[in-house]
């Protein structure tokens, strides 16, 4: 997907830290500090699933890994049989 803004170990980070403040939100869901660690855990959990963030999007920033150039060893016109 050309839309991906997230390498893989990104996305583990967020939905990683994403489920750990969903649930310090939970527990102290009866005040600000709850609700606030809830929405910043709801948005690192749903952005690592997507691989998407509108703020890399918006500061032109990528952890996707691209693919390799071409492999020195892997020259198809000398190959030797």
């Amino acid at each position: 997907m050309r839309f991906l803004n997230e390498g893989q170990s990104d996305r583990a980070v967020r939905m990683l830290a994403g489920i750990v403040l969903l649930v310090a939100g939970w527990m102290l869901a009866l005040n600000a500090l709850g609700v606030a660690l809830f929405v910043v855990g709801a948005i690192a959990l749903g952005t690592g699933i997507v691989g998407w963030c509108p703020a890399y999007t918006l500061f032109g920033i990528s952890t996707v890994k691209t693919p390799a150039g071409h492999c020195p060893n892997c020259d198809t016109e000398h190959h030797h049989v």
